[in-house]
């Protein structure tokens, strides 16, 4: 087992295009650290410069005190498991979890061992004659996973192993690779793009956007004090409400331009005026869903000119749409008129054009 330090890490190709721009985070011994954003955002090439596969621009990729940048990915120490499962097709289960040992000269006894006790550990022992083929989609994630363990790398490295699963098998693959990274003890970094599967997985979260770390941190901290307009909007389902306010009524100066925040849960439906502390505004019902415990309303501000409106980007609201989150089935008829109260300690105030988050 070792830590993993990115310093000043940077990835640019030929072209001139820089997509990866400094990035620098440490990876604790035996923690699991994921890395999520958007589609193209970089992680999946950091991801596979630490494995080795990307060369570095510049700086330096530590990984248990040893600087692995001219390193071979086979001499780094580390297994990578990835999306596509990478089985060999006409091989079983067993040869394709002892492959790699043999190719380095294992003894076959002590093969045989660690293969075992993969299958074990992972479920797989009644399988070990089977071929690919012949397996479900989370069984063959499964003998992936079980040939990355078989080597007992210092690191893992997980390259959106779920991302070819039906949802019900995600949320069960989700829980067993978290079983047994705590098991194993093993420093992982898992790259995803699913924020929820990010939240739930991680010790250490890095959002990335654009090739930089937007924030970095305990997954609950960061939900809950997210460091810009778009961690607030990527991180969380259904996403923050974002809106520009005037913000007299906040204590902040007179002409602060910024945004206020706002998430779906912390909204509250009122039948008359504003509580103490709170901020009201009207909406008109424009959509509803019910999700089984818990109620979706979709409410429209009343447009004021340019001044109270924001543009919309992927992944936030559009503009005078606002996300209310009631429990149970009770819900508003569309085309009612509501009065929502936003409590002033859930809100979050971002300035700098979405780019620092400011307490009130």
């Amino acid at each position: 087992m070792a830590n993993v330090a990115l310093r000043n890490v940077r990835k640019a190709y030929p072209n001139g295009f820089e997509a990866i721009k400094g990035i620098e985070f440490e990876v604790d011994d035996g923690r699991f650290c994921v890395l999520v954003g958007p589609s193209g955002c970089g992680k999946s090439t950091l991801l596979r410069m630490v494995a080795g596969l990307e060369t570095v621009t510049s700086g330096e990729i530590d990984i248990g005190g040893r600087i692995v940048n001219q390193i071979e990915p086979a001499d780094r120490d580390i297994a990578m498991v990835f999306q596509n499962y990478a089985l060999y097709p006409h091989m079983s289960v067993y040869n394709n979890m002892a492959y790699g040992l043999r190719n380095r000269g294992m003894p076959k006894d002590e093969i045989d061992g660690r293969v075992r006790e993969a299958a074990r550990i992972l479920e797989l022992a009644a399988l070990l004659d089977r071929k690919p083929g012949q397996l479900s989609g989370g069984q063959r994630q499964r003998v992936a996973m079980g040939r990355a363990i078989v080597r007992q790398p210092k690191v893992f490295l997980f390259d959106e192993p779920l991302s070819n699963l039906d949802a019900k098998l995600r949320i069960a693959m989700r829980v067993e690779i978290r079983k047994l990274q705590r098991r194993l003890n093993t420093t992982s970094i898992y790259v995803t793009h699913d924020q929820l599967e990010a939240m739930t997985l991680a010790d250490i979260l890095v959002v990335m956007n654009g090739g930089q770390v937007e924030q970095i941190g305990n997954p609950l901290d960061i939900y809950q004090k997210p460091a810009t307009t778009f961690v607030a909007t990527f991180i969380g389902a259904p996403p923050m409400n974002l809106m520009p306010m005037r913000y007299a009524s906040l204590g902040l100066p007179d002409g602060t331009d910024g945004v206020i925040g706002v998430r779906p849960e912390d909204l509250e439906v009122a039948n008359d005026g504003a509580a103490e502390g709170s901020i009201a505004f009207e909406l008109t019902v424009a959509a509803i869903e019910h999700v089984g415990a818990e109620t979706y309303v979709y409410g429209m501000r009343p447009q004021q000119g340019d001044a109270d409106t924001i543009s919309a980007k992927p992944g936030e609201p559009p503009p005078g749409e606002i996300l209310v989150r009631v429990p149970g089935q009770e819900a508003p008829a569309i085309g009612e008129k509501i009065r929502v109260l936003a409590p002033r300690q859930k809100l979050h105030v971002f300035v700098d054009g979405g780019r620092k988050r400011i307490e009130l």
